[in-house]
């Protein structure tokens, strides 16, 4: 007996896929998609953490990355042969090789720019009087003996420091180089000759036998030590007086080592080992971490000393940036995670749904099985098996797929990740199926939403999940989406439940709009209205399922649509913050003066819309704070409370306020009320070459703490534009020509000094021509602008590749929205055909037909798109305290605004998507009617037919 049911299997199997291979091979494209996205995400994850390491590491300065180990010179009481044999290459390069190998995993090292040698630790005073005393001092150089010269630079006139002979302690001759940069400041030339004094006052000649150019002047070996290349203007500490001197270094030969070990300059052995990050991967931050740990302080620096020396000290900044890294990492995986769990909740919803179609399309057949014996064992193991053909094959070709669009990455989580599709797919298809029909049934009465009844178990459900989605939002309003321990699911997950939560809600409350709706369309002249509003309200494509899947899709899509939106507009108001308008030039100093002739040809350039000339004018000393809080009213462009403590200096801005106003309006910055500046009175412009009196009243506008500081009376400051008296007749929060919070804005012409000292402009200039037009002037000006600016807030690999996950969240969450529509209008396509049969051979117009159709997918659609419009929305006010987007938008930038950066509402994220709900429900009723229509009633009213 058993021999025969095995033996029917295969038959079933093969039977069931050539009877239905459109639905079979649906079913593998839905989770093949699925599958794909589920193994891609944490494999993408790991790619940009991955290469989000390795580009910190790489373009970290050389002298924070580079490994470096050092020990003072072999000790005095060794004989001077061994201490001589110390210093030399032989002996340094088997240390360094026996370092490389003791480098503890993931650590690796670039073996082609690992240098060492002996240094001098303590400059050395240079007495030769041709080398350049910029304050009367003398300069002061290093010596270095370091292996690789040859291999990391290029010979630009003379010849190659070598030894001649054997160079030792006793040595009082020795050969070096010194770099191009190092030659042209302080006028080397080859054949020259530096005197170094050894402790014994006796002298070294250093004998510069050659210039060298470096080959990768950015390269580790070049700028773990910067002073090997570039010589240094550096302050004299020692000195009562401020004064300069220049410092450099000598290259020694490689192996003139022993010759510096006779000096008082502290000399010092040393290997850098440069990191190679090409090995990294983004989970190997932590080992990272420890190891680097362990070998500053802890049992790797004893293996160090084992080596090297009991003496060595282990010395790295790679610590840092690794942690750093970590840093950004930790404060992006849980925004990330909100979109995760979001585009994860709406697959498997989604899944499910064609589980429940499958299911509800074959009801009939195995209710029928059943009815005849079959058990529910067997008949599982056969929809078991049935599904796994079709579904395991799909997973395993989505999780190729990934692997091979997404290079980098681990296997294992994508693998995972896509074998639990194919297992949700395989258990809950063959389960959803198989306890419908627990006991054989017969055509019993309809199941629509007007007789069903929640239960208790339902609403103690729906309670629990209300609580859950309560407690997740305030806690992400309260501490945001950063915990201690990791990622907190359960705020990631905020989102996912208040749309349940909505999708709950809107199942039980659907019915009683359309009830309500229902009755005065009864009363109404034919039959179609009525009857698509009765259709709607028992429809089971309006269940809890369909929805749900809209709802989490809907609203994941307009929270990433929100995120990307944010990012976009942090980072324009941060480069808008730092010019001031589309271009900005001023003078080199902050007191240079910019001339009329060229105001007047800039704005005349070509795509320039418009100029406002500013005289800036930093840290001026405000009064002291007035009794109480006298602010002056706002301005038309809001007002806001300031501490009057904390404006002890303010920036002087003169505008001429009809451009100034203008310029605010064309960048978006709040209303300038220009009329209040308006030079009147004792405020009047002094005729040229007058000076007026401390008396003079000049109207400004200031910021809010500004205004606190002074009241509403006038006060007198003193200014490099004249001394007069302010008063204070409005506020606003920013302004254009400076980025201090604390300012106060005048009139320029009523200034004694009206020379602007900044140039904003709107438009598009070209940057060459506005360039060209600054440098005929004849003076250097510095010239801004804002797109470049904007292109400094260029994405690190882990900010674009987070910024890839939420844009493919954004179109995953707007596909799988469209796809549970389509779902859930074909679970009752086949009752809509059986209606439009019966209804035509009542009379029923073709015409007709489509609009009853039309009219009932309506309500749905229309309450899906609403819901989702509505759950999207309130999904980002709920959540927008606790999110910010700032190391996603501006983190890494030298000089941005770190201030927080919150969602705000995308219209197009929420609309676009909700309107593609309506349209496909649209389209896709007018498709059924059209093909209900070319079949012919015979075919839906087939005898013994229970739809």
């Amino acid at each position: 007996m058993r021999h025969n049911d095995r033996a029917a299997s295969a038959p079933w199997i093969r039977t069931r896929l050539r009877t239905a291979p459109g639905a079979a091979t649906a079913l593998a494209v839905l989770v093949l998609v699925t599958a794909f996205l589920a193994a891609a995400f944490p494999r993408a994850v790991d790619a940009y953490e991955t290469k989000g390491l390795r580009h910190d590491i790489l373009t970290a300065d050389a002298g924070r990355s580079t490994l470096e180990v050092a020990r003072p010179q072999p000790g005095l009481e060794l004989p001077q042969a061994q201490r001589d044999d110390e210093a030399r290459s032989p002996e340094l390069a088997r240390i360094g090789a026996g370092l490389l190998k003791a480098l503890p995993a993931p650590l690796r090292a670039d073996t082609s720019s690992v240098a060492y040698g002996v240094r001098t630790s303590k400059p050395a005073v240079a007495n030769e009087p041709w080398l350049p005393r910029p304050e009367a001092v003398p300069p002061q150089l290093s010596y270095v003996a370091q292996s690789g010269l040859k291999e990391h630079a290029t010979l630009a006139s003379g010849a190659w420091p070598t030894t001649p002979q054997e160079v030792t302690s006793d040595s009082r001759e020795v050969q070096g180089a010194v770099t191009e940069e190092t030659a042209a400041e302080l006028k080397v030339k080859a054949g020259a000759t530096i005197t170094l004094l050894t402790a014994a006052q006796e002298p070294i000649t250093v004998t510069i036998t050659g210039i060298v150019a470096p080959r990768d002047p950015q390269g580790s070996y070049w700028s773990a030590d910067p002073l090997l290349r570039t010589p240094s203007l550096v302050l004299d500490t020692t000195s009562p007086f401020p004064v300069h001197y220049w410092t450099g270094t000598v290259l020694l030969a490689e192996d003139s080592g022993p010759a510096l070990l006779s000096t008082a300059a502290e000399p010092v052995l040393f290997w850098r080992i440069p990191p190679d990050p090409a090995g990294l991967t983004g989970p190997d931050d932590a080992r990272l971490t420890s190891v680097i740990a362990s070998l500053e302080s802890g049992p790797g620096l004893l293996k160090v000393r084992e080596i090297a020396g009991d003496t060595a000290v282990f010395a790295t900044g790679l610590g840092h940036i690794v942690e750093a890294n970590a840093r950004m990492r930790d404060a992006i995986s849980p925004v990330i995670a909100v979109a995760a769990l979001g585009i994860g909740s709406v697959a498997a919803v989604v899944l499910l749904m064609t589980g429940a179609l499958i299911a509800g399309r074959r009801k009939a057949e195995l209710a029928l099985m059943r009815s005849r014996g079959g058990s529910l064992r067997g008949i599982g193991s056969r929809l078991l098996a049935e599904t796994a053909v079709t579904v395991l094959p799909a997973s395993a070709l989505g999780l190729l797929l990934a692997t091979l669009a997404v290079g980098e990455g681990r296997f294992w989580p994508g693998a995972l990740a896509a074998a639990g599709v194919g297992l949700l797919v395989c258990v809950a298809l063959p389960l959803r199926t198989t306890l419908q029909h627990i006991r054989p049934t017969l055509h019993g009465a309809r199941e629509d939403m007007v007789s069903a009844r929640p239960s208790r178990r339902r609403t103690v459900a729906e309670l629990t999940l209300l609580v859950l989605a309560v407690g997740a939002v305030t806690a992400l309003r309260r501490r945001g989406t950063s915990a201690e321990g990791g990622t907190d699911l359960l705020v990631s997950a905020a989102p996912v439940l208040v749309a349940l939560i909505a999708a709950l809600v809107l199942v039980r409350l659907y019915p009683l709009p359309l009830r309500l709706a229902t009755r005065p369309v009864a009363r109404l002249r034919g039959a179609i209205g009525f009857l698509s509003l009765a259709r709607a309200g028992r429809s089971s494509a309006g269940g809890a399922l369909p929805l749900l899947a809209l709802l989490l899709a809907l609203a994941t899509a307009a929270f990433g649509g929100s995120v990307i939106a944010g990012i976009g507009d942090a980072r324009d108001d941060a480069a808008l913050a730092s010019v001031g308008a589309d271009a900005r030039i001023s003078g080199a100093s902050e007191r240079a003066t910019l001339p009329d002739e060229l105001v007047r040809t800039v704005r005349d350039l070509d795509g320039v819309t418009g100029a406002a000339p500013v005289r800036v004018e930093y840290s001026v000393n405000m009064p002291e704070a007035v009794a109480g809080d006298g602010g002056a009213d706002g301005g038309g462009a809001g007002t806001g409370g300031g501490s009057a403590d904390d404006a002890k200096a303010a920036a002087l801005v003169g505008v001429d306020p009809a451009s100034y106003a203008e310029l605010a309006r064309a960048t978006g910055l709040p209303a300038f009320p220009a009329a209040r500046l308006k030079a009147t009175g004792s405020s009047a412009p002094l005729p040229e070459g007058a000076e007026a009196g401390p008396d003079r009243v000049l109207p400004a506008i200031a910021s809010p703490a500004v205004a606190a500081r002074l009241g509403k009376e006038p006060r007198a400051i003193e200014t490099l534009s004249g001394d007069f008296k302010v008063q204070i007749v409005g506020t606003v929060t920013r302004v254009a020509s400076v980025s201090p919070t604390d300012f106060l804005v005048v009139n320029s012409a009523a200034l004694e000094q009206k020379a602007p000292t900044t140039l904003l402009l709107t438009g598009a200039p070209d940057p060459g021509k506005l360039r060209a037009a600054v440098e005929g002037s004849g003076k250097e000006y510095a010239v801004q602008l804002r797109s470049e600016e904007r292109a400094r807030y260029v994405n690190t690999p882990m900010q674009a590749g987070a910024e890839r996950i939420y844009l493919a969240a954004v179109a995953a969450g707007a596909g799988y929205a469209l796809l549970a529509v389509l779902l859930s209008l074909l679970q009752t396509a086949p009752e809509r055909k059986t209606l439009l049969a019966r209804l035509r051979t009542m009379g029923l117009t073709t015409g007709q037909g489509r609009k009853l159709l039309a009219f009932e997918a309506t309500p749905q659609a229309l309450l899906a798109a609403g819901g989702g419009l509505f759950t999207g929305w309130a999904t980002i006010v709920l959540l927008s305290p606790g999110i910010d987007l700032v190391p996603l938008a501006l983190a890494g930038v030298a000089g941005s605004d770190t201030s927080p950066v919150l969602l705000r509402t995308d219209l197009w994220s929420l609309a676009l998507p909700a309107a593609g709900v309506v349209a496909l429900a649209a389209a896709v009723a007018g498709v059924q009617a059209w093909w209900a229509s070319r079949r012919g009633s015979i075919t839906e009213l087939r005898a013994g037919d229970s739809r």
